[in-house]
């Protein structure tokens, strides 16, 4: 049974365990001699690893994405906690339980895509109806909508987070489109539910949370386009003007080029969608680091991300 957690470490401690290997890459020295980098994961977080001694032995002992036990030392390096490892060796995955290794949810998942179908039933659009309805009618994209992550790190980045992460985006997506006036809240509820849908192929979460070979050569807008148009193509009649505006959603949600969207958002729905997902990802995001962080301190420490530090508010014993 798994013991020690990557969120409990401490520089000083000494490790005895099994992590997923989640990255590894071999390096030099500049005096020519081989040094192995790898990070280990588990549900509560990743730590940066570095091996100095029987290199080629360590590298080959098992590949990126494994069950592997090590034992290492915790050090700081550059502010940062390191783990300076001595031995490693590949687990048989029937060994260790899976509940571990992957963050999930709080949520019940069943729940929420309950809450999910229930919105989405309620809509007046029948091409739009049929258009979510063929994906809920898809037993292995439910399957896997239930269960991807919504990011690797940034925010919803565990098992459900996707679902979760949509839901939040159109119950807000709702409130906004009853707010403002003019808005085809149809349309705005349907990119909430379906601007991320390419996440349940960009990601790998079977023993952690990565990028797929798809999801680095593709990426998850493309692959939701895809999907969407996979769709459409067995839904007789659909509007040629909705399916654009709809696919518009999807590939402007990020808001600039910059920031992986072909084009920036050029209707009032896309805007919405836009900052909606803007605001869900960022509360969600900020929430998660400040449950990482020390109880008793009033600040948190600085998220790199963003570029500052975040108030938490002054304990009891502080005022």
């Amino acid at each position: 049974m798994k013991h020690q957690y990557v969120s409990d470490m401490k520089p000083g401690d000494a490790v005895d365990d099994v992590f997923v290997l989640a990255e590894k890459n071999l390096a030099q020295k500049k005096d020519g001699d081989s040094y192995l980098t790898v990070a280990l994961a588990d549900k509560t977080g990743s730590i940066g690893g570095v091996v100095w001694d029987d290199v080629e032995r360590i590298a080959t002992a098992a590949d990126s994405g494994d069950f592997v036990q090590v034992t290492a030392r915790v050090t700081e390096y550059r502010g940062n906690l390191q783990a300076t490892v001595r031995s490693m060796a590949k687990c048989s995955p029937e060994s260790v339980d899976p509940g571990d290794f992957l963050p999930v949810t709080r949520h019940d998942v069943d729940h929420l895509f309950e809450r999910l179908v229930q919105m989405t039933d309620g809509l007046e659009d029948p091409s739009i109806q049929a258009l979510l309805r063929a994906f809920w009618d898809d037993r292995d994209f439910v399957s896997a909508f239930k269960r991807a992550p919504a990011a690797k790190m940034m925010h919803h980045a565990y098992v459900g987070g996707l679902l979760e992460h949509c839901l939040s985006m159109a119950v807000l997506a709702d409130n906004m489109a009853h707010h403002y006036s003019g808005i085809n809240r149809d349309l705005l509820l349907a990119g909430a539910i379906l601007h991320d849908i390419g996440k349940v192929r960009e990601f790998d979460y079977h023993t952690n949370i990565d990028y797929s070979d798809e999801g680095r050569l593709v990426g998850h807008i493309v692959i939701g386009l895809k999907m969407i148009d996979e769709k459409l193509a067995d839904i007789d009649g659909f509007p040629e003007e909705l399916a654009v505006l709809l696919k518009h959603l999807v590939i402007s949600h990020h808001g600039a080029l910059e920031f992986g969207s072909p084009e920036p958002p050029k209707t009032i729905e896309a805007l919405l969608l836009h900052y909606i997902d803007e605001i869900d990802s960022k509360v969600n995001g900020v929430r998660e680091f400040m449950a990482t962080q020390d109880p008793g301190e009033a600040w948190t420490a600085y998220h790199r991300v963003l570029g500052r530090h975040f108030y938490k508010g002054k304990t009891d014993d502080d005022r």
